[in-house]
């Protein structure tokens, strides 16, 4: 048998079922994996006991004959979701030494389902940022390498952590959470599978709030196969988050048939955008190609507003955040600084904030405040929500017509090098989400699935985007793409 630790989670769970390998031996080769892994900053906070403990409570259950898919199988959790008595820190400087006394949903049910937590995974600083540069524990690396070159890259943001750990086969998969192309962009960069289900469709409950009408989670994982697995276990109706959908949890893989015969796949005008590097040109007709190829019929279509997308969303979401992130105050729970005599609560607020929220934070709290403050909140904050109403409507018109998903670019390049936009316009760094933002302005579920590599040897991702509630059927579309690309590509092991 392979490596246990670079086994899918499907694979895996068939090894489980018939008695060829234990969850404490899958558990264990993950464990030495991260050990030797210290290089790509991946896991912040480990927990080889929590997982040792899980794992062999997940053999019993095998045993028992009582074990659903996930049972036994090794995951990491990103640092946004809390987890009961282990450190969530959001990768922020102002939640040091929080160990929440609760878990959220969505880890809740994986632990539910069997599967066993490895450890907490790097991230930026509240999932505010594109390459995992803001994170207080340092950037996250990426586990490709371009050919011929040592540059260290980013694994994606704000889940590269997720992503740098799964490419690197340091757990079986992971989760993830996506504002704004969060899961879909370091899927892409790393040459694993992301996607962000339909909003509702996962519990936000116990996630550390970004922007709260656009957040999401969702699993990052080696396969489609091994998404629809790990969605299902994630997903389901949470009385505790009143935006969570009180909808059926169908059987995902079960619908993994390759069949898309007579599908309609849409291929919209307005994501031809000037500059675009000719290998992402060239990926996406050929995705199309395959598509069509596997009996789907590829239509042009038009999203007018998607020109809107990125000023909507980063006037969006810095507002949401900036309420989101009023609670961290020094008075609760986290890290307070130092007063000195005579401060008074103003001062103990804002040498906090200060001293514990990084930079990238600072100016996504100061833009939201102005755009919510008297005199711009008609002026920014809701002309970008009407704007928000015209994108989604784009894609209700679009799906009326009989379109079934819409393929894209994930991104619009591969992976940069660290340190590589650090003296850019933070605009420039935005301009990274630009095909991934329209799809949580419109609460759609949108997947990055690997299908080629750049000139430089560099994982290239396209991105399906689905119906409203029908995960199922973009992910079989997915399992198509998957199909005919092929992608077997692995990173070199460097670290």
């Amino acid at each position: 048998m392979t490596e246990l630790n670079k086994l899918t989670l499907s694979d895996a769970r068939d090894a489980l079922r018939k008695g060829d390998t234990t969850s404490v031996e899958l558990t264990e080769a993950c464990l030495k994996a991260i050990d030797a892994a210290d290089a790509l900053n991946a896991f912040v906070h480990k927990t080889p006991e929590i997982a040792l403990e899980r794992a062999k409570a997940a053999d019993a259950r095998i045993q028992a004959g009582d074990a659903p898919a996930m049972c036994g199988l090794p995951i990491g959790i990103k640092d946004l979701f809390c987890t009961k008595g282990v450190d969530s820190q959001a990768a922020s400087g102002i939640l040091e030494g929080f160990k929440p006394e609760y878990e959220s949903t969505v880890s809740q049910q994986l632990q539910d389902s069997g599967a066993v937590m490895l450890g907490k995974l790097n991230m930026d600083e509240f999932a505010m940022g594109s390459s995992n540069e803001t994170s207080v524990y340092g950037n996250a690396v990426s586990p490709w390498r371009r050919e011929g070159d040592d540059v260290p890259l980013t694994p994606g943001g704000s889940s590269g952590g997720s992503a740098a750990a799964v490419a690197a086969d340091l757990c079986l998969a992971a989760t993830g959470t996506d504002t704004g192309g969060s899961i879909r962009q370091p899927a892409a960069f790393t040459g694993i599978t992301g996607i962000k289900p339909t909003y509702g469709r996962c519990s936000r409950w116990g996630v550390v709030a970004f922007a709260s009408s656009l957040d999401q989670a969702g699993p990052m994982t080696k396969s489609v196969r091994d998404a629809a697995m790990m969605l299902e276990a994630m997903c389901g109706h949470d009385p505790k988050d009143s935006t969570s959908a009180d909808l059926a949890v169908p059987n995902f893989e079960a619908m993994l048939t390759g069949d898309i015969k007579g599908k309609k796949i849409g291929i919209p005008r307005e994501y031809r955008m000037d500059g675009m590097p000719a290998e992402i040109e060239k990926l996406w007709s050929e995705g199309a190609e395959m598509l069509r190829a596997a009996g789907a019929e590829i239509v042009d279509i038009s999203l007018p507003h998607t020109k809107y997308a990125l000023p909507a969303y980063y006037v969006i979401a810095p507002a949401e955040a900036s309420s989101n992130l009023a609670r961290y105050d020094g008075v609760r729970y986290g890290q307070r600084a130092t007063l000195e005599a005579g401060d008074g609560i103003t001062e103990m607020y804002e040498k906090t904030r200060a001293a514990g929220f990084g930079h990238e934070v600072q100016r996504r709290v100061m833009v939201g405040t102005y755009v919510l403050s008297a005199g711009f909140y008609d002026a920014y904050y809701n002309r970008a929500r009407k704007v928000r109403t015209l994108i989604k409507k784009d894609f209700e018109d679009v799906f009326a017509q009989g379109i079934d998903a819409i393929l894209t670019p994930a991104t619009p390049s591969a992976a940069f090098g660290l340190g590589e936009m650090t003296d850019a316009d933070p605009v420039q760094m935005y301009l990274n989400d630009v095909f991934t933002v329209t799809v949580n302005l419109a609460g759609l579920p949108g997947v990055s699935v690997p299908t080629g590599l750049d000139s430089k040897g560099l994982p290239l991702g396209l991105q399906l985007i689905g119906r409203p509630w029908e995960e199922g059927d973009l992910l079989n579309t997915a399992y198509a793409l998957e199909s005919a690309a092929g992608f077997v590509a692995k990173p070199g092991q460097w670290w």
